[in-house]
């Protein structure tokens, strides 16, 4: 028995969900299904953000070395020609000592008898040495004194040891065989010296 349709009933309407039944491409079922979350979406801004921020640290970091590189470089080509500058100063310094020295041999041979020659030798380069040590007081090195002082390993540097009879000379210097300086408050060479040595006997007496 069929039963007739009544005419109060609202028709059935079938939806076929298939993308080619729909007309739709495959690319935009694929764009609506994996639509990103929202909060996906605020990370990877976040995250772009904080990558462009980093880039531009590191753009910043290396412009700064760049200029501290620079800097260092040309602080080296500064200290270099201050210290030849300072060196040229000294050597012209010393050179007038060599002038001198140069006179006081002219004059020398210039000057009639032996004798005579030989003290004006002397006398000249007397005044050459002392103008050394003038100039080389201006530069803050100085020469101290050696000869009779108690021998101090702090600034002599013995290289032999003589027998004296003087027990007032025991471990004092009885000879110099160069002189010591000091530049300001430092040592800048010791004195290479000839020490005393009195008899075990003179000591106690």
């Amino acid at each position: 028995m069929v039963m007739a349709e009544r005419d109060d009933q609202p028709p059935i309407r079938v939806v076929d969900r298939r993308w080619w039944a729909r007309g739709d491409t495959e690319e935009s079922v694929d764009e609506v299904g994996v639509r990103k979350p929202t909060y996906v979406e605020d990370l990877e801004r976040r995250l772009a953000d904080q990558t462009a921020q980093l880039q531009a640290a590191l753009t910043e970091r290396r412009r700064v070395a760049d200029e501290f590189d620079a800097v260092r470089q040309r602080m080296r080509r500064d200290t270099a020609r201050e210290v030849d500058r300072a060196r040229r100063a000294i050597l012209a310094e010393l050179l007038d000592v060599v002038d001198n020295l140069d006179r006081a041999i002219a004059a020398a041979r210039g000057t009639s008898g032996a004798g005579t020659s030989a003290e004006s030798l002397v006398t000249g380069v007397e005044l050459v040495r002392d103008q050394f040590l003038a100039k080389l007081a201006a530069f803050g090195v100085t020469r101290f004194a050696s000869q009779g002082q108690p021998f101090d390993a702090a600034r002599h540097e013995a290289v032999s040891m003589m027998p004296v009879e003087n027990p007032a000379q025991d471990e004092t210097v009885v000879s110099v065989v160069t002189e010591g300086y000091t530049i300001g408050d430092e040592l800048l060479r010791a004195a290479r010296v000839v020490v005393g040595k009195a008899a075990a006997a003179q000591r106690t007496n």
